[in-house]
């Protein structure tokens, strides 16, 4: 015969709000952001060619500020799934931000976590307000990208701002002026958004997509 005993239903309210308390705490939320100099440290894969990734990426989800476009690209660095959201106003904290990148890659691409390497890299795309300098928001933004790629077994690739400044992939030193944060609201897309993928295989429409 064994024994055992279930918590009350306080000790589980009190467990709960610690969490909360603990993720709350704003000397943790300023624990999850990255510096440049960490992002740049941390062997994150280059981009052959960002200006197409970032100008395909913009005709597709036309972002406006406050939006961030989180893709898959495959080993050739053609687009596998990828997929737009606002950023809720609240404090930047990269806890928050990287359950919002995981629930999107877990909607539209299968995760690669029984693969010993990941073969398919995350990008984010992120439209904000401001210039072209790092802000703490950013540094959210990488801590998130990074987490969220070790959960759904992806490499974690670049991250790119697209501000009234234009473009730059943070932590090389890499960017152009157009698009910029500036061209949604005078552009016309040319290739319609790739729909939601739930599992298996990519379906026909995503792949002629992909291969453009």
């Amino acid at each position: 015969m064994t024994f055992g005993f279930t918590p009350s239903t306080a000790a589980s309210m009190s467990e709960s709000s610690t969490r909360s308390d603990l993720y709350a705490d704003p000397a943790n939320r300023l624990s999850r952001m990255l510096e440049p100099a960490e992002w740049a440290a941390a062997g994150i894969p280059l981009l052959r060619n960002p200006r197409e990734v970032v100008s395909g990426l913009h005709s597709r989800h036309r972002p406006t500020p406050t939006t961030a476009v989180v893709a898959v690209l495959d080993p050739d660095e053609r687009l596998s799934a990828s997929a737009s959201f606002a950023r809720r106003p609240a404090a930047a904290d990269g806890w928050v931000l990287r359950n919002a990148l995981l629930s999107q890659l877990r909607r539209v691409i299968p995760h690669d976590l029984r693969r010993r390497t990941p073969i398919r890299t995350a990008v984010l795309l992120y439209c904000r307000d401001g210039d072209a300098r790092w802000t703490e928001e950013d540094g959210a933004w990488m801590w998130g990208l990074r987490d969220a790629c070790t959960l759904h077994g992806l490499r974690c690739g670049a991250y790119i701002t697209l501000t009234r400044d234009g473009w730059q992939v943070l932590g090389e030193g890499r960017g152009g002026r157009r698009p910029s944060a500036l061209s949604a609201s005078n552009h016309v897309a040319d290739v319609e958004p790739l729909p939601p993928r739930t599992g298996g295989a990519a379906s026909d429409l995503m792949r002629r997509a992909a291969a453009r």
